[in-house]
């Protein structure tokens, strides 16, 4: 079993104390993280500054090569990698698990390799020429959650540092092991400084998102830790990337061919054990093919197994925590206490790990937990709908609005649904198919700005215009 260490300015810090991070699929003990002191923060975030001037006034080229070179050194490490995140994480090695994950993490830290924000020229005239410039903010804090933890940090570190700002990362402690090893293998490629990862307890991350020379928080997690980070953040009036939680709604028009889009659905509601922020976590389904979607739905999940990820031939684990465990198990509880009808599932695993099987719940409806709340878990509710002003309205009363899919035979039908709901991201036939190349963020209480692309790296810089 390992101890691991702090990466700051470049070197292994050893820590004075150390938590057991577990394999949620055995409750065994993966290894050992490190527990950061404030100073220990306070010397990452003035590493960081540190060696901000330098990096910042590299030329955009040299920092697309080593964002490159970056992409090219974690597909080498890539199931060195999957190993460490499915121990700790517990999601699968195969399909849509941890080598999907570090594939995902090399896509998108190659995609942002690839863009620029080249000076703007907003007038050329005889009366003058203005330009805007954009400039890197400083040192950027990126806060990370359990669920997508190597993915998510590529999301938060390279656009960063494609724009010329430096990072303190700290990954969630249920899941910090495989973050550690990202950014040991990213300071093979950037100089000492530029990305340094501390982790522990909450002091850290409260520590960084109220520090003064932090610039700009990037944030992935729960609403109400959202709301504590932006108050945190205020003091300094800090930039603000915030990708809370979400309730997804999917709406199932009466044209939809059930068989035809029942994995889509499935894959959409159950990806990552649903524990995926812009997860499919509400289902509303036209009367006329309820059954008929509800019966196509079980019968794939009826030959989707669940087991250890390091099990091959798994295709979901288990949830990562006991926390989350315990939501989901008094969610369905509640749902079936309010008529709520079990298709599958719908009673937690016994014996070792935080097996719960997948769970459909059918004859529910708003009121219920598994309805109103986040689940972030294997368990879907399918809510009966006859007209479809119901099901927008109904799908667009949340205080969420991260994502949302329309299913239908008739794509232009789909358009017109699903320019009526409130989110930030809307698929047709397919739900939660990000890419690097397209804005991904929240409207309502599900964040702040986007993250991928342009526009995503444009959240990481601050606006200069110049007059000539």
């Amino acid at each position: 079993m390992s101890e691991y260490d702090l990466l700051i300015n470049g070197k292994a810090i050893r820590a004075d104390r150390h938590a057991d991070v577990l394999n949620p699929s055995t409750g065994t003990v993966v290894g050992r993280m490190p527990v950061a002191t404030v100073d220990q923060t306070e010397a990452a975030i003035a590493a960081a500054k540190a060696a901000f001037p330098a990096w910042s006034a590299r030329s955009s080229a040299d920092r697309a090569a080593a964002v490159a070179a970056i992409a090219a050194r974690i597909e080498e490490k890539s199931e060195e990698l999957a190993r460490l995140l499915t121990l700790e994480q517990g999601k699968p090695l195969g399909g849509l698990g941890s080598r999907f994950e570090i594939g995902g993490a090399v896509a998108w830290t190659r995609h942002t390799a690839s863009i620029d924000l080249p000076v703007e020229v907003l007038q050329d005239t005889p009366e003058g020429r203005v330009e805007l410039h954009r400039k890197p903010i400083g040192v950027v804090a990126s806060i990370t959650p359990w669920n997508w933890p190597v993915m998510i940090a590529c999301w938060h570190i390279m656009p960063a540092i494609r724009t010329g700002n430096t990072v303190v990362v700290k990954p969630s402690p249920f899941t910090p092991l495989s973050t550690i090893r990202l950014v040991e293998i990213i300071n093979e490629i950037v100089p000492p400084g530029v990305v340094n990862v501390v982790t522990g307890d909450n002091e850290v991350g409260a520590l960084l998102t109220s520090h003064p020379d932090i610039g700009k928080v990037v944030f992935t997690g729960s609403t109400p830790t959202g709301r504590k980070v932006m108050q945190s953040a205020s003091a300094t009036l800090k930039r603000l990337t915030l990708e809370l939680g979400g309730n997804d709604a999917g709406i199932v028009l009466a044209d939809a061919d059930p068989q035809a889009i029942a994995e889509g659905l499935f894959w959409g509601a159950f990806i990552n054990n649903g524990q995926t922020c812009a997860a499919l976590k509400r289902l509303y389904v036209h009367d006329s093919i309820y059954e008929d979607v509800c019966q196509a739905l079980a019968a794939y999940a009826a030959n989707v197994k669940v087991g250890d990820g390091l099990v091959e031939d798994n295709a979901l684990g288990p949830l990562q925590n006991r926390m989350q465990f315990d939501i989901v198990s008094d969610y369905v509880r509640d749902a079936v206490a309010k008529g709520g009808r079990v298709l599958t599932g719908g009673a937690p695993s016994r014996g070792t790990g935080y097996f719960y099987p997948i769970t459909l719940i059918a004859d529910i409806d708003h009121g219920a937990d598994l309805v109103d709340k986040e689940q972030f878990g294997p368990a879907l509710p399918i809510i009966r709908y006859t007209g479809l002003d119901e099901a927008v309205a109904k799908a667009n009363d949340n205080p969420a609005g991260l994502g949302g899919s329309v299913w239908s035979s008739d794509i232009e039908k789909a358009k017109a649904v699903a320019s009526r709901l409130e989110c930030g991201s809307v698929w047709i036939n397919r739900h939660g198919a990000i890419q690097p190349n397209a804005p991904f963020g929240g409207v309502k209480q599900s964040g702040i700005g986007v993250e991928f692309g342009a526009e995503g790296l444009r959240e990481l810089t601050t606006t200069q215009s110049v007059f000539i």
